[in-house]
């Protein structure tokens, strides 16, 4: 139960992590392709697990207007709460990302609804995780949407990350780049182009 004197700070600083967050995400046609493909690679399979997301709504600030994000996620047993600021390109979803892992989510959304915090939006997929090359490559199947594979470049140099995850994505015979977050796709009920 987090102390509401300085609850809200106490529960955030336990690990606070914030970095450029250099992505880029792909509609899939074939999951089990890409996935072959990565364990030809030698990729290293990081996880597999089911995440359902709570985007919130700041009582005084668009979100969607200054293209920021607020987000609780429910990954099995463990609960986080991130920040995403403005995307910083045109061809990817790089953006600021500041995350913390918290001990309940339920708690979590307690405290930002009595700051007046609403919820804007919920997004659940299952997800399988692999990391090759310097690269966290993403299987998604979310709800309402379909098939997915997102890849963020595990380092902060802009330029060698776009350039590592695109020539990652031909090796993997993906294509396009869909800068709409899964709630904003969801929101405007439009599949991404392929």
């Amino acid at each position: 139960m987090p102390v509401m004197r300085n609850g809200l700070l106490y529960l955030l600083a336990r690990e606070f992590i914030s970095v450029l967050e250099i992505e880029v995400k792909t509609r899939c046609d074939d999951l089990e392709f890409v996935e072959k493909r990565l364990k030809e690679k030698g990729a290293r399979l990081v996880k597999a697990d089911r995440q359902v997301d709570l985007y919130l709504s700041h009582p005084m600030r668009d979100f969607a207007s200054t293209d920021e994000a607020l987000r609780i996620r429910r990954a099995g047993e463990r609960t986080s709460v991130t920040y995403k600021g403005p995307k910083v390109d045109r061809d990817t979803k790089t953006r600021e990302e500041a995350k913390v892992e918290v001990s309940s989510a339920d708690d979590l959304e307690l405290i930002f609804r009595r700051l007046g915090f609403g919820v804007g939006g919920r997004v659940e997929k299952e997800r399988t995780a692999y990391s090759v090359g310097g690269v966290l490559v993403c299987l998604d199947k979310v709800e309402g949407l379909g098939d997915f594979v997102e890849m963020e470049y595990e380092g902060d140099d802009l330029e060698e990350g776009k350039k590592v995850i695109f020539s990652l994505m031909n090796e993997l015979g993906l294509k396009g780049s869909e800068r709409r977050s899964y709630l904003e796709l969801l929101e405007k009920g439009k599949r991404p182009g392929r």
